[in-house]
């Protein structure tokens, strides 16, 4: 019996879009190029049969290692539509990391581009494994056929390798299908977009990126604005020249470009909506937000590479508290869990997620994945409550949380009231052993580094007597410590990505002393 193509992520993000719709803008790349969603399809149709002919064929698995993101959006999609799995590497991994990825991978073939030459020449010949190396470029598919490929992967096969951050140990693969990531693919149907809608996002589409930017963005019918780079002084060059309504970014950005005084006198009005996810959105930030675009709605959504943008919610007009991140987005579960694994309510624990998005499992590692399904659930470690009504609020990693006191609190309330403080751009806590004797020993003192907004300087004395007033004692910094940046994990977005606490207790730990 034949499979319906629309089971296939490549036909149903890309195709569907271009049979319906084939003279609506699709993508504009580097304010360079433009697609429409026929060109678009045509141009990934003629990748899939140039990787065809190189020996790709269905089921095979393909380390890509891609930095250009016309290049990462034609071959993600082109090896969609021919059933081929894709190991989505990051190409600002250290050299070792992905030599390390690409050997567990059990990939056979590996797709690159010009901007890695110099990586894969250093890493070839220690991959014995890989039978097919593959460079794409601007022309390489000029002779290729522009017809639809055959079809192959639909529903639960295996789409990609898409893999975790790695902060604490070697990335894990997290399995996505054809079927979670379609679920992912519906992140924007959720949220208020017109048929002038324009998303614009920078090379973060590798990895999870992928589904969760540039296949909702096609799959709701918007125009995708890619760049090479999504940092601040980019993103204010852009929006503007693309009229950009529609963004998704991390807190932090945010506080890296309203930190400074460039920003002041760019048009950024024509953003409509903002979500925000990865960390806390504190009222002090979202005030700035609000203070500068005032005519955008902003969203905080939760999720995990295991299982993307699970909730989702507004919270600058009440539909959901600041703070929270919403309810589970259509089709989607969270609860919270005590320790036995019982679901509460207005407490504390585990939170839990579910929904057709979810992962499979960690590729090759059945302790891990077992570790973190239960039934349907997925339980990655993050702590938070649910309201009555359903409403998430996350309160942040277990091995974030301090213990100061015999007391636990979460780090972003220390950097919440620090953030509000004049003159603070953005702000950093984390809990460092306190050896003193007598002691649990697992109390800490609570590090806290700071970073001063443009044309501001920050005095650590001051800023103590002012946290004494906002904090409870066992909330209070034991050390700050006023610094030029906050370290972030490289994410490739060429803004600051997740907040890096255990780079600021290595970097700044030491000046606790015992």
């Amino acid at each position: 019996m034949a499979r319906s193509p629309y089971g296939n992520y490549g036909h149903a993000i890309l195709t569907a879009a271009a049979m319906s719709t084939p003279d609506r803008v699709a993508l504009t790349y580097c304010g360079e190029r433009s697609f429409t969603y026929d060109e678009l399809n045509r141009s990934v149709n003629r990748r899939a049969h140039a990787l065809l002919a190189a020996g790709v064929t269905p089921g095979m698995r393909v380390a890509a290692l891609l930095n250009e993101t016309l290049h990462v959006a034609e071959v993600y999609l082109a090896q969609a539509k021919i059933g081929a799995v894709t190991a989505a590497l990051n190409p600002y991994w250290p050299v070792d990391t992905l030599r390390a990825v690409v050997e567990r991978s059990g990939c056979t073939a590996f797709v690159y581009d010009s901007t890695v030459e110099q990586v894969v020449a250093e890493i070839r010949p220690s991959l014995p494994a890989i039978t097919t190396w593959i460079k794409v470029g601007a022309s390489d598919t000029s002779d290729a056929s522009e017809e639809e490929p055959p079809l192959a992967g639909f529903h639960d096969d295996p789409l990609a390798l898409y893999y975790t951050s790695g902060t604490t140990g070697l990335p894990k693969p997290v399995v996505h299908t054809h079927a979670s990531s379609l679920a992912t693919a519906q992140i924007w149907l959720d949220v208020p977009r017109g048929p002038d809608a324009v998303f614009g996002t920078g090379a973060i589409i590798w990895g999870i990126g992928f589904p969760a930017i540039v296949g909702p963005a096609l799959y709701a019918g918007m125009r995708l604005v890619l760049e090479q780079d999504w940092g601040p002084a980019n993103f204010l060059r852009v929006v503007p020249r693309e009229r950009v309504t529609h963004v998704s970014q991390i807190p932090s950005f945010y506080a890296a470009l309203l930190g400074s005084s460039e920003h002041e006198a760019v048009d950024l009005s024509s953003i409509r909506v903002i979500m925000l996810g990865g960390e806390p959105l504190t009222a002090t930030m979202l005030g700035r937000i609000k203070e500068r675009l005032p005519g955008a709605g902003v969203y905080s959504y939760y999720g995990q590479t295991e299982a993307p943008y699970t909730c989702m919610g507004r919270v600058d007009d009440g539909s959901a508290p600041l703070g929270s991140s919403g309810r589970a987005r259509t089709g989607n579960a969270v609860r919270v869990t005590d320790p036995s694994g019982r679901r509460v309510v207005d407490e504390v624990g585990e939170i839990n997620l579910a929904g057709p998005h979810r992962m499979t499992g960690y590729d090759g590692l059945p302790d891990k994945t077992a570790e973190v399904l239960r039934g349907a659930w997925y339980v990655g470690g993050d702590l938070g409550s649910v309201s009555p009504d359903g409403v998430l609020r996350v309160l942040g990693r277990r091995e974030d949380a301090i213990l100061k006191g015999g007391v636990w609190t979460q780090p972003v309330a220390v950097e919440e009231a620090a953030a509000a403080l004049d003159g603070v751009a953005e702000a950093g806590a984390v809990g460092v052993p306190a050896h003193v004797e007598g002691q649990d020993a697992a109390e800490q003192r609570i590090l806290l580094a700071v970073v001063a907004r443009s044309g501001h300087s920050l005095d650590a004395a001051k800023l103590a007597l002012a946290l004494d007033d906002k904090l409870a004692p066992h909330q209070r910094p034991d050390r700050i410590v006023v610094a030029d940046t906050l370290p972030h994990f490289e994410d490739a977005s060429g803004g600051p990505g997740k907040l890096l606490r255990r780079e600021i207790r290595e970097q700044h730990g030491h000046l606790l002393g015992s």
